[in-house]
């Protein structure tokens, strides 16, 4: 199995947690406890561009 991580074609989200940390996290998994979207549903590359702007 692939790391869904990676899909160049896979819908992505942004999450952040209370520390303000930043996650890419795969749109069509869960949300874990402690972590809100806050960008995304998008491509990869957009939500890699908004974790690094």
């Amino acid at each position: 199995m692939a790391n869904p991580f990676d899909d160049p074609d896979g819908r992505f989200l942004v999450l952040a947690n209370d520390l303000g940390r930043l996650s890419l996290w795969p749109a069509f998994a869960g949300i874990p406890p402690g972590w809100t979207p806050v960008f995304g549903e998008d491509s990869r590359e957009a939500c890699l561009s908004h974790l690094d702007p």
